[in-house]
């Protein structure tokens, strides 16, 4: 497979432009993510290479998806990644600050933020912005979420798991409850090191909780992995 390229089932990431690349984070939120079946209206934040945002086309057929991002080369690549898709007239990608993004209420916002809260910033100013929550704190990433959410809609997210109490605080002060996560591990004798949230206005009579295992050895997936991933991987 090309340096500067990635090849799904259905469509095919060029990624040479961008500062984070096609990652285990963003594949597993967006085949983890749910939308509202039949037509519906999906945002991604911070969708750097579009891998999200075209994962959610394929899965929901019905759906307009609007993909958002500050950093111009990111946009420009996952716009082209977008029109070279089958998906191109129901994806729409645009530069743009979360904080300050209008629009209709979405359906359904999935978001794989910036990871690294508090720590040495990388010299690279993009690939800084996109790895470390500088621009897209947890706080301002949960009011916007508040601001552009349906009253009937779903908020998805990936984070490392120490950060999970940070997210849940930030959530819950803004009204937005957990109604479904998981946590990822790497493999059965490691401590979950993702956590994947889904969080909704109203409450559900039991938060539904798993514990998966990534294990992704050379030529091999787990099984929850494969089975999650299996419409979009080659092999």
């Amino acid at each position: 497979m090309a340096k500067g390229l990635f090849e799904f089932r259905q469509f095919t990431i060029h990624q040479e432009e961008c500062a984070m690349k096609v990652g285990t984070d963003g594949t597993l939120l967006g085949a983890w993510a749910m939308a509202r079946e039949g037509q519906c209206r999906i945002l991604d934040i911070g969708t750097g290479t579009g891998l999200m945002a075209l994962m959610m086309a394929q899965r929901y057929p019905e759906a307009e998806i609007t993909g958002i991002d500050l950093d111009e080369k990111a946009v420009f690549q996952a716009q082209a990644n977008a029109m070279a898709s089958p998906f191109a007239n129901r994806i729409r990608i645009q530069q743009a600050d979360v904080n300050s993004f209008t629009d209709k209420p979405f359906d359904s916002i999935v978001c794989n933020p910036p990871f690294f809260v508090d720590s040495l910033t990388c010299p690279d100013a993009r690939r800084s912005q996109a790895r470390h929550a500088e621009t897209l704190t947890y706080e301002t990433l949960i009011l916007s979420v508040k601001r552009l959410l349906d009253t009937n809609g779903v908020f998805s997210v990936i984070i490392p798991t120490d950060y999970r109490s940070q997210l849940l605080s930030e959530a819950s002060l803004s009204g937005l409850m957990l109604t479904r996560e998981c946590f990822v591990r790497t493999t059965p004798k490691k401590s979950p090191k993702r956590c994947l949230m889904e969080f909704r206005w109203r409450p559900v009579a039991t938060v539904d909780t798993a514990t998966e295992t990534l294990e992704m050895k050379p030529g091999e997936r787990s099984e929850w992995y494969h089975q999650l991933t299996k419409e979009f991987y080659l092999y």
